[in-house]
């Protein structure tokens, strides 16, 4: 096979993920993150540059949206206040935005960028399912919704990222990730591993799978809209993500638990890294550096 005739195919699927992913407007904010002069919260040999750039992100981000899911407030949160279901790709390309900027952007871009988001959740509130209160900008919530996310993105980095992380490192992925929670107004959040286990154990009785809940897994898996061409692919991220999480989250969302089933979803999210990965990092392993998803 030509070069040419493999050239071809990895740049139609990195144009795809792109657009799903970026936005149209991908190459001026790629231009304004990469190349835009100024000095940046973090550098490439930080752990952190590392892991939020591996396509591992996919099924990673998958996973912290079905863990999330699980709190009532953060829940009810996206139900009341977000358009995911009429613009499912416009509220992915806004989280991948977000976490490409407070990561890599210089760092006046990242201050703005905290800054929208804590504006934005000040503006949110309601009533959960249970009746109960809730506000986007409460620290509690922030912190469940940033462990939730730092979970997911470790778990797939390690398991199908490219390399592994040592212990030392992990624990400095973990800190370095609450640097950007503490900014948008969490507390008390996790700096080493332990500390995250601990957290997410302690927030299990709070947890509760509410049927928005359901539609949220229901809708990513089933309907969201895509040509018939990208679904294989997409499917292949949805269960991978499905595969990273815990036993006890995936037993309240009513997914499958048998051996198989995990080792199947397992395969998937292995085959959507590769899949990924081989798109957007060409064959000397330069990254292209697209946003990363949640």
């Amino acid at each position: 096979m030509s070069a040419r005739a493999i050239h071809l195919p990895r740049e139609r699927l990195a144009s795809f993920l792109r657009a799903r992913v970026a936005g149209p407007d991908a190459a001026e904010r790629a231009w304004r993150i990469w190349v835009a002069p100024g000095n940046r919260r973090f550098a490439p040999e930080d752990v952190i540059w590392r892991v939020n750039l591996d396509p591992a992100m996919y099924p990673g981000g998958v996973c912290a949206l079905f863990l999330q899911s699980l709190h009532p407030g953060p829940m009810a949160a996206v139900a009341q206040h977000d358009n995911y279901q009429s613009d499912p790709w416009g509220r992915l390309q806004r989280i991948s935005n977000h976490i490409a900027v407070t990561t890599y952007a210089p760092l006046p871009d990242v201050e703005a960028q905290f800054a929208l988001v804590r504006a934005v959740h000040e503006r949110v509130r309601g009533t959960d399912e249970f009746g109960n209160p809730y506000w986007a900008g409460d620290p509690d919530l922030l912190r469940w919704v940033h462990d939730a996310e730092t979970w997911s993105f470790l778990t797939a980095y390690q398991r199908w990222g490219r390399g592994r992380l040592s212990a030392v490192e992990a624990d400095r992925y973990v800190a370095q990730s609450a640097e950007g929670g503490a900014m948008l107004g969490a507390t008390g959040l996790p700096n080493s591993v332990d500390e995250l286990h601990a957290q997410l154990e302690a927030f299990r009785p709070s947890l509760a799978c509410t049927p928005d809940a359901l539609e949220v897994v229901d809708y990513l898996t089933h309907r969201a809209p895509l040509p018939a061409i990208a679904r294989p692919g997409y499917r292949l991220v949805i269960e991978g993500g499905k595969a990273l999480l815990p036993p006890w989250a995936r037993e309240m969302l009513g997914l499958p638990g048998g051996r198989r089933a995990v080792a199947l979803q397992g395969a998937a999210g292995r085959t959507a890294t590769s899949l990924v990965g081989w798109a957007l990092v060409g064959p000397d392993g330069e990254h292209d550096r697209p946003m990363a998803p949640n």
